[in-house]
């Protein structure tokens, strides 16, 4: 009997225990994944985005919710992240957040790429025309310039330059094709692009750029709940009221990438770099500015490889450092050093287009390591002029002015006793034993004395 009734009890504490995995999907995918963008977008917050998307799964994740404030960024990270997003089977919120922040530029794509564009109150989206960073600035023509500089053929609005046109009109046929995806303006997008124009959250609600707006995350999804986008082409059902939020900030890495790429830092470390690597070249064995000289170049050049720079002003500002150095070395007084320092400020304002939506360099930066640089020069040439003022202490040179005594003298020369020693010396003028004598020259072994009064 205990047999045949353990049977029947083991055969349901195995489906029991079957049917625990099937609960535990279940209970994972009741919940949003919240991501960050804020601040520039560059290499380092794409690939977090990215990885972050891509990774995410229907079965864990409803919805993916990326709160966004940011003035812009590459084009070739905007893209990345798009990708990412069109690609993804989890539909993805982006979402302009907190008050006061903003979606220019690279952020107008990136929400319009987005299954729901949502903003927070006092928040504003657009100005997303692109920006040339090997020249001048895409920006819209203004009906005030002049009439050669705006070719008939240009439209109103459009930049009169062929290779800005050609931008332009590239960006309004991406971002139209986005805009297609998810029904949303095509119109006003196209003229963000091409005017640069920008609107608040009540505005932008009222034009259909984005589809609501909400007070914070919960907010958001109570008023997304029950709607239907389209995600990886297909229609989804979204269920969103009850979902726990996970938020997953950038992790360390991706923080220091940020840093590091952020044209004042990798500037700064680009001087320690080379100023260092100077330094133990000058004094070999020295080890730890050579140490941190390298270091530091290393991690700027990796930064440099990231962000938008002209070569032009970067071989000005090593130009400009290799001047004074050469002032410091050489001592040209002045001349090579004046040089260096207007090299090295001209280059540094050129290096980075200041244009570009977060990757210029600050002035502070600029006047503090021009200051520094000059500073360090000056202190150079000061210790210069003080070496060479002082006294010849080796060398025969070192002999001159010193007061010797005769030892023995006959017929304009003899011998003198100088600092212990005794010399050959001659004379034009009669001396005699005893007398004080002052070298006045050196002709090989043989000084050149006069005589002088006796101490």
């Amino acid at each position: 009997m205990m047999r045949l009734r353990a049977g029947p009890m083991l055969a349901a504490m195995a489906l029991a225990w079957l049917a625990l995995p099937q609960e535990a999907p279940a209970a994972i995918a009741q919940r949003a994944l919240l991501l960050e963008i804020d601040g520039v977008i560059g290499p380092p917050i794409a690939d977090y985005i990215a990885h972050e998307v891509g990774v995410a799964r229907p079965d864990q994740v409803r919805v993916i919710i990326m709160r966004m404030n940011t003035p812009g960024g590459l084009d070739t990270s905007m893209r990345q992240i798009i990708s990412a997003i069109l690609a993804s089977p989890v539909p993805v919120v982006t979402y302009v957040a907190p008050n006061g922040a903003r979606a220019a530029s690279a952020g107008t794509y990136i929400a319009y790429a987005s299954a729901i564009a949502a903003m927070a109150p006092g928040t504003n989206i657009g100005a997303a025309t692109p920006v040339q960073l090997g020249g001048n600035p895409l920006l819209p023509s203004d009906e005030g310039q002049k009439k050669e500089q705006k070719p008939q053929e240009s439209k109103p609005g459009e930049p009169a330059d062929a290779e800005a046109r050609k931008a332009v009109n590239d960006a309004i046929a991406y971002i139209r094709s986005l805009a297609a995806l998810n029904g949303r303006n095509a119109d006003w997008a196209a003229e963000a692009v091409r005017s640069a124009v920008s609107v608040p959250a009540s505005e932008a609600l009222s034009l259909h750029v984005i589809d609501t707006i909400a007070d914070d995350v919960p907010d958001l999804l109570r008023k997304i709940d029950g709607r239907t986008v389209m995600v990886a082409g297909k229609p989804q059902h979204l269920a969103t009221a009850d979902l726990d939020v996970v938020a997953v900030p950038p992790d360390w890495r991706t923080e220091l990438l940020v840093l590091v790429t952020n044209p004042n830092v990798a500037f700064i470390l680009l001087l320690i770099g080379v100023y260092g690597l100077i330094f133990e070249f000058l004094n070999p064995g020295a080890v730890a500015p050579g140490l941190i000289g390298a270091i530091s170049l290393l991690v700027a050049l990796y930064a440099l490889a990231f962000v938008p720079i002209n070569y032009i002003g970067a071989a000005l500002v090593l130009l400009g450092v290799a001047l004074m150095v050469a002032e410091a070395h050489i001592g040209a007084f002045g001349a090579l050093g004046v040089g260096g320092i207007a090299a090295f400020v001209i280059g540094s304002l050129m290096m980075f287009p200041t244009r570009a939506p977060g990757f210029g360099l600050s002035g502070g930066i600029v006047a503090g390591a021009a200051i520094g640089s000059a500073a360090l020069l000056l202190l150079v040439l000061a210790a210069l002029l003080r070496s060479r003022r002082r006294p010849v202490v080796t060398g025969s040179e070192a002999l001159i002015g010193v007061e010797g005594e005769t030892v023995s003298w006959q017929d304009g020369e003899g011998r003198v006793r100088v600092q212990g020693e005794i010399w050959l010396a001659r004379s034009d003028a009669p001396l005699e034993v005893g007398n004080h004598v002052k070298i006045v020259g050196r002709e090989g072994l043989v000084l050149r004395v006069q005589r002088t009064q006796p101490a």
